[in-house]
C-alpha cells in the first residue's frame, strides 16, 4: 500500500474512534452527572509504518493514543425534589454495587423499600461511616451543605462525598466511576445541594459543529485515499504495458 493510502486509512480510522466518542457524548446531553469523553491525539512512527525510501524516514502517522474524561462539572438545575442531590465542586457520591464501592455524580435518588437512599439502578448510597444511608420515608429530610442528613428523632449521619486526584478514577457501565488501584482519597470542601441536579458537561452546540468538522475531515481523507487507489491502478497499467 502506498504512503498516500496508508496515511488516509490511518486518518480515517482515528476520526471513526473520534466520532464514536462524539456519538455517546451526543447520547448522554441529558443524562444527570455525565462527564464527556475525549481524545488525546500523537504519531504513530515505527517500521510497520513503511520507510521513505528518498530519506530513509519512517512514515507518522495519526492515531489516537488515548482517552480521557473531562471532569468539569455541568450547570446545577432545581428539581425541587428533596431527593436530588448535586455536589458543588469535585468529588462523587459513593455506591455500594455488587462489583463493589463505585462513584457517581448522578444525583438522581430514590428512597427503596428497605429505607435506603439508592440511586437510580438502586444501589445504596454509603455514609462517611461506611454504612448505607437510611431514611423514614413518611418524614420529611434536610440535607446540609456539608452532607449531613437530619430527619426528626433520627441520629444525623454524613454522606460520603470522595474526591480523587486528576486520573485515578475511570468509567464504567450506567455513568459510575472506579477508582484505580492505589488511588487515594484526598480532602475536599465540596458543598451537597438539596433539591438540584447536575447536568451533563457535554455543550451540544459544540458537539455538533465538531460533528460536522469530523465528517468533512473524514469525507476529505476517504477522497485521499481515492486518489491513491487511482495512481496505485495508473501505475500497474503502466507496468503492463511497458512488460508487453
Amino acid at each position: 500500500m502506498d504512503a498516500i493510502s496508508i496515511s488516509a486509512a490511518s486518518g480515517m480510522r482515528a476520526r471513526m474512534e473520534s466520532l464514536e466518542l462524539l456519538a455517546n457524548n451526543l447520547a448522554n446531553v441529558e443524562t444527570g452527572g455525565f462527564k464527556a469523553d475525549r481524545e488525546f491525539y500523537s504519531l504513530y512512527n515505527s517500521a510497520d509504518a513503511g520507510e521513505n525510501p528518498s530519506n530513509g524516514q519512517f512514515t507518522t502517522l495519526p492515531v489516537i493514543e488515548s482517552h480521557w474524561t473531562d471532569l468539569r462539572q455541568g450547570d446545577l438545575k432545581n428539581t425541587g425534589n428533596p431527593l436530588d442531590l448535586a455536589i458543588d465542586g469535585e468529588g462523587f457520591f459513593a455506591a455500594q454495587t455488587p462489583q463493589g464501592i463505585r462513584y457517581t455524580r448522578n444525583g438522581n435518588f430514590r428512597i427503596s423499600s428497605t429505607g435506603q437512599l439508592v440511586t437510580g439502578e438502586g444501589h445504596p448510597i454509603l455514609s462517611k461511616a461506611g454504612a448505607p444511608v437510611t431514611l423514614q420515608r413518611e418524614l420529611p429530610v434536610e440535607i446540609t451543605p456539608d452532607g449531613t442528613v437530619q430527619q426528626a428523632g433520627r441520629i444525623p449521619m454524613k454522606i460520603d462525598v470522595v474526591a480523587f486526584a486528576p486520573r485515578t478514577v475511570n468509567k464504567e457501565g450506567h455513568n459510575y466511576f472506579v477508582a484505580l488501584p492505589g488511588a487515594a482519597r484526598r480532602a475536599t470542601t465540596s458543598a451537597v445541594h438539596q433539591g438540584k441536579l447536575e447536568t451533563s458537561n457535554v455543550a451540544a452546540p459544540e458537539s455538533a459543529v465538531r460533528l460536522v468538522s469530523i465528517m468533512r475531515q473524514f469525507e476529505m481523507l476517504q477522497r485521499a485515499a481515492s486518489v491513491g487507489n487511482e495512481l496505485n491502478k495508473r501505475a500497474m497499467e503502466e507496468i503492463a504495458r511497458v512488460a508487453t
